[in-house]
């Protein structure tokens, strides 16, 4: 699929020259006074006119009024608004500065402030960086994706888990993204911390339905996370030390105004301190690291260039020796991302951005066994690497349209497994082995949106996606179309329709986000999923008040959702006389659908000395397989019948800031035998395997009835959070304090059965990870 370029930038300039009578454009970028970051999504408000704008993720706006005398407000939570009083008779250019520090020029009226009332845009959640940072967290450490996870239509995985589950989708059904690149595993430590280090982002989106044109590639959510560009003023950094890990920022100007950088990093140090501590023959150990890195220029008004890179990796490791024999084991994990972006303004109406990507996850098991000169080596790999491209508009002709277009390309690079077992016997050695996939895929979109009348704004879009793999081609149109209709002053009706399609598939067994959970494509057996959502929606504002509250509604299918047939694993291999059969991943799944629907309420206060948010979600998911559950319909192990999140931030001055959340959720469904009983092994001739008295020749065999018949205990728990804040002559120091888990709630982790000798009776058994775990943790800012 091409785009004929000289057509389209003849169409932009038809249709740039109907609006360009006796109207005049204002245009520039948005950063934030004394470091120069580019704000996103700052309000651009004309009272007099009553039209507006925002500024895109680079801080760029544009606005085309009639000639005339005006009063321009700019608007951020957090910042001061700013006015810009100016006679428009020629196009112009400001680049605009906000900071705390301003002094209030305007008094600023709820027409004039950001309202999700006014937003085209259903089913988003933007949380600020700030506001994360303050949220009490396991082990202190703040943890991104844990707040998500607190938000209405987010379903959490298990205890202490980062996995995400939105509007019914499983975890590989989310899109996220770090800096336009995206992140394939998102978990550190099995699930319980996610890599994204709050110290190096500028800003959190998440979006559960809606979605617009210009996302792709993923059924359920996009969570769009944005690096700091860093400070082009001064140096600045921050220094932090919890229980576990040890953090540190620093960014400053390379050439003042112009050039900047970025550097961050964590590390978890538990490993190196007690690693001379153990005995010199038992070694084992665990940590995780993630860097992220960053450098833009600005090379002219018109021209900018960003740089940036995130690499992390987890290691468990062991390793034991006595007498004549020796061990050793290593689970490694880790992604890796780059993106190159250049900014580039055509004029002041049209903005460019081109994107160059590369991503890289990889997982390898190793594990080796000597006795003597006897050895038995074995080792696992899977990986998947893309590098892509990516071209996108922003055209704003007038206050009434935002036209957004682009197209996009990726190369993905896929070894699901690789195994190789070595040993000193011939006999004993294996190789099973996934041959590599090349696939491609592709897409190109348009999306405008148009305010059509005072009360009814429209964003109308269209997706046509792409995919190709070992000769089997996939092509789909994705139509988009979002509405918000005016009821009332600050308040609105909202509704929502999108097709989704995704060529990539997570094979997971746990659904808890282990490095073990492979990444395949579609190919002409295992097609591509898909999913339609429709929602429909109310949204109030309280401008007096900093509140906002949404109520919606959906529903959602989803087709051809993957799962492994009973009984497969990611290390399935048993028998090498079939290794062909083996390293087939395709021989392993089954194909089904999916059906989600739901209610969700959120009521939101980002500004203030006290702020935080209710959420509550009410829904139901289900999922069908041909050859599994008798081809009935059966609860996801994700589906949670109600679920609350409650979060509160009080500033009390300064110096203390109190914190506290507390979450309830329905019990996961899960599957229980019903009953059990012992099998007696028998060789052909009759004659039992092992001598009398031995367990070996029976094992237990369950019935398990319907899947996921059994709901485990509800899930509840209350975290508190306490910081004190002190300016030093040099930095900002702050002490923290936390609980998780107050109230030592014993949530259940997973369920096993338990024969017990004295009842002669099966019992039911609960493990539970966290007890009451209190923490602390300091940092420095300067």
């Amino acid at each position: 699929m091409t785009i004929k370029t000289p057509y389209l930038f003849l169409f932009l300039i038809v249709f740039q020259g109907i609006y360009a009578q006796n109207k005049f454009t204002i245009s520039g970028y948005i950063n934030e006074k004394g470091g120069q970051e580019n704000l996103p999504g700052v309000t651009v408000y004309v009272p007099k006119l009553k039209v507006g704008t925002a500024s895109n993720n680079y801080g760029f706006f544009s606005l085309t009024l009639p000639k005339d005398s005006v009063d321009i407000i700019f608007s951020y939570v957090g910042f001061k608004a700013k006015k810009l009083s100016l006679y428009l008779e020629k196009n112009v250019t400001y680049n605009i500065e906000m900071g705390a520090e301003d002094l209030e020029e305007v008094t600023v009226t709820a027409a004039q402030t950001k309202k999700v009332s006014d937003e085209t845009q259903m089913s988003s959640v933007d949380i600020p960086i700030e506001q994360i940072k303050q949220i009490p967290a396991l082990m202190g450490e703040k943890d991104v994706l844990k707040v998500i996870q607190l938000m209405p239509g987010v379903q959490k995985g298990s205890e202490g888990n980062a996995g995400i589950y939105v509007r019914g989708g499983g975890p590989d059904q989310n899109l996220i993204i770090l800096d336009e690149a995206p992140v394939y595993n998102a978990n550190h430590l099995f699930g319980f911390f996610s890599v994204f280090n709050g110290d190096a982002l500028k800003s959190v989106e998440l979006i559960k339905g809606g979605f617009p044109a210009r996302y792709g590639g993923r059924l359920s959510s996009v969570i769009d996370l944005q690096m700091k560009d860093g400070n082009k003023e001064k140096i600045h950094g921050e220094l932090g030390i919890g229980l576990i890990a040890a953090r540190f920022t620093l960014e400053g100007p390379i050439i003042k105004n112009k050039c900047s950088f970025l550097v961050s990093a964590r590390r978890t140090y538990v490993d190196a301190l007690i690693y001379e501590f153990l005995p010199k023959n038992d070694k084992v150990g665990y940590y995780f690291y993630d860097m992220n890195a960053k450098i833009n220029y600005v090379f002219n008004n018109k021209d900018r260039l960003y740089l940036s890179g995130y690499f992390g990796k987890d290691k468990f490791y062991m390793k034991t020796k006595a007498n004549n024999a020796e061990s050793t084991a290593g689970l490694v994990w880790g992604n890796a991302t780059g993106t190159l972006r250049w900014n580039h303004l055509f004029n002041n109406r049209l903005f460019s951005n081109l994107s160059l990507i590369f991503t890289n996850y990889q997982l390898g098991i190793e594990s080796l066994e000597k006795y003597g000169n006897d050895y038995y080596n074995l080792k696992y790999v899977s990986n998947i690497r893309d590098f892509g491209i990516k071209y996108n508009f922003d055209f704003i002709p007038a206050p009434n349209h935002y036209i957004r277009f682009g197209a996009n390309a990726t190369w993905h690079h896929f070894i699901p497994q690789a195994l190789v077992v070595k040993a000193s016997d011939p006999v004993n050695e294996f190789t099973s082995k996934s041959l590599a996939i090349d696939t491609y895929e592709g897409g190109v979109f348009i999306e405008d949106d148009w305010r059509m009348t005072s009360k009814l704004k429209m964003n109308i879009g269209f997706r046509i996606s792409a995919f190709s793999s070992k000769g089997n081609n996939f092509s789909n149109p994705e139509p988009r179309a979002a509405l918000r209709y005016l009821l009332g002053n600050n308040f609105s009706l909202k509704g929502s329709y999108a097709i989704m399609n995704q060529y990539l598939h997570l094979l997971s067994n746990t659904g808890v986000g282990l490095p073990t959970d492979l990444w395949v494509p579609a190919t002409n057996k295992v097609k591509p999923q898909q999913s339609q959502q429709v929602a429909l929606g109310l949204a109030k504002d309280l401008p007096s008040k900093n509140i906002i509250i949404t109520v919606e509604g959906y529903y959602k299918w989803m087709k051809n959702v993957l799962n492994y047939k009973e009984g497969a694993t990611f290390l399935n291999v048993v028998d090498n006389s079939n290794a062909d059969a083996q390293n087939d991943w395709q021989t392993k799944v089954v194909s089904g659908n999916g059906l989600s629907y739901g209610a969700e309420f959120l009521i939101q206060k980002k500004v203030g000395k006290f702020t935080g948010w209710i959420g509550y979600t009410l829904s139901w998911t289900w999922l069908q397989f041909d050859s599994l559950n008798f081809g009935e319909k059966y609860p996801a192990r994700y589906d949670r019948r109600h679920d609350i999140s409650l979060v509160g931030i009080y500033k009390i001055n300064d110096r203390i800031t109190l914190s506290s959340t507390w979450v309830y959720g329905t019990g996961n469904a899960v599957t229980l035998p019903l009953s059990s009983y012992g099998v007696e092994h028998h060789t052909l001739s009759g004659a039992q395997q092992s001598q009398p008295g031995s367990i070996w020749p029976y094992s237990i065999t369950g019935d398990y009835g319907t899947k996921n018949s059994f709901r485990m205990s509800p899930y509840h728990r209350m975290d508190i959070g306490i910081q004190f804040h002190k300016k030093l002559k040099r930095c900002v120091r702050t002490f923290e304090f936390s609980v998780y888990n107050v109230y030592s709630r014993q949530n259940p982790f997973f369920y096993y059965t338990y024969y017990d000798q004295s009842s002669k009776k099966t019992k039911l058994m609960q493990a539970s990870l966290f007890p009451i775990l209190p923490s602390v943790s300091w940092s420095y800012k300067f």
